[in-house]
């Protein structure tokens, strides 16, 4: 599965005012493993830029005069775009501020790009009803450093967030079940029992040292999905009390 972690600092809030895009950065993400692939462009924004949207991202208009315009890099950055799913924090407003883009270069919409939208504000606000979800708040609430963040940049925003995407998301991925085994491995277990030895099975109770063991990892889990590990409820008092 292929996913682009997004991001855009821009002139001001809305582009229907004619607020425009002065920098994107989008991170690719394969079978969630950050590649090591990204693009990363500032623009022209051919207007002045809010005051007060300077103050979050530090840049001006004199800053950017020299740089390209969108129009200048749309075939290469809707290239790297195209069909994979985007996670935005936020999503609607860089959704929109894209399409705005777009929309003056004369292309189709980013619903004709992505294979989907993923956001992660809205995945935050339902994991974590009435709490600050903002990209610090969830940099904090899962570990991720964040300390170079002192304005908003996008190629920075994009690595921190998929750090905490990946965190959200982690749940119980890693514990893999097999329900239809590939043909080899189906053989390769065939010819193990056709050579276990006939007869009752032993039965090997865990130690002390072993149950505390489990009941650590079941804890761990129990944390990582949020209370849901029902094996919790099956462990052993005495596994507990260790």
């Amino acid at each position: 599965m292929r996913q682009i972690v997004l991001d855009t600092e821009t002139t001001g809030l809305d582009p229907r005012q004619g607020h425009r895009i002065i920098e994107i950065a989008a991170l690719e993400v394969v079978d969630r493993r950050p590649t090591g692939r990204h693009v990363h462009f500032y623009f022209n924004p051919e207007r002045e830029i809010d005051p007060a949207a300077t103050e979050v991202h530090g840049m001006t208009w004199e800053d950017l005069k020299d740089r390209p315009r969108f129009r200048d890099v749309v075939g290469e950055l809707c290239e790297f775009l195209r069909g994979a799913e985007w996670v935005i924090h936020n999503a609607p407003f860089d959704v929109a501020f894209l399409d705005a883009e777009l929309g003056l270069c004369e292309l189709p919409p980013c619903a004709k790009l992505h294979a989907r939208v993923i956001d992660t504000l809205a995945l935050a606000r339902e994991q974590f009803p009435g709490k600050r979800n903002s990209l610090d708040a969830l940099c904090e609430r899962f570990g991720v450093d964040n300390a170079e963040r002192t304005l908003h940049g996008a190629l920075l925003d994009t690595r921190l967030l998929a750090d905490v995407y990946l965190a959200m998301t982690r749940g119980q991925e890693s514990l893999t079940i097999d329900i239809a085994p590939h043909a080899d491995t189906r053989a390769a277990v065939a010819d193990v029992r056709a050579a276990r030895p006939r007869g009752p099975l032993p039965v090997l109770a865990p130690d002390a040292g072993e149950l505390a063991a489990h009941f650590a990892y079941l804890e761990a889990l129990d944390r990582e999905s949020k209370g849901r590990c029902l094996w919790l409820a099956a462990v052993p008092p005495a596994a507990a009390a260790a």
